[in-house]
C-alpha cells in the first residue's frame, strides 16, 4: 500500500510555471513506477508523464514534450512534475499515481494507487 499526496498546483498565468509535488508514504517508494494524469471538466483522464522506478526513463504525451519534466527523490519518496510554458489547454486536476511493477505505462487503469489531485488553472 501507499498513499499519495499531490501539491503545487494553483493559477498561473499563460507562459508561466508550475512544479508540482507527490508525496508518498511508506518505505518502498522505490519499488513503485509513478505517473502523472490529468483530467479537464468534460473530458477523460489523460495521460502526462511517467517516470521509472529508478528515474532512469520517463515518458512523456506529446502535448507536454518539451515543456514538462518528470523526475523523482527516493530518497524523499516524492515525485515531480516541473511545468512550463504553461497554455490555457493545461488546466486541469492533475494526479499522481503508482503501480508496483517495473514498466511504465500511459493507462490509468494499469495504475493502481492515485492521489486525490491538485488543481492547476492557467488564465490566458
Amino acid at each position: 500500500q501507499v498513499q499519495l499526496v499531490e501539491s503545487g498546483g494553483g493559477l498561473v498565468q499563460a507562459g508561466g510555471s508550475l512544479r508540482l509535488s507527490c508525496a508518498a508514504s511508506g518505505r518502498t517508494f522505490m519499488h513503485y513506477a509513478m505517473a502523472w494524469f490529468r483530467q479537464a471538466p468534460g473530458k477523460e483522464r489523460e495521460f502526462v508523464a511517467a517516470i521509472s522506478r529508478s528515474g532512469g526513463n520517463t515518458d512523456y504525451a506529446d502535448s507536454v514534450k518539451g515543456r514538462f519534466a518528470i523526475s523523482r527523490n527516493n530518497a524523499k519518496s516524492t515525485v515531480y512534475l516541473q511545468m512550463n510554458s504553461l497554455t490555457p489547454d493545461d488546466t486541469a486536476l492533475y494526479y499522481c499515481a503508482a503501480r508496483a511493477v517495473v514498466q511504465m505505462t500511459t493507462i490509468p487503469l494499469e495504475y493502481v494507487f492515485w492521489g486525490l489531485g491538485t488543481q492547476v488553472t492557467v488564465s490566458s
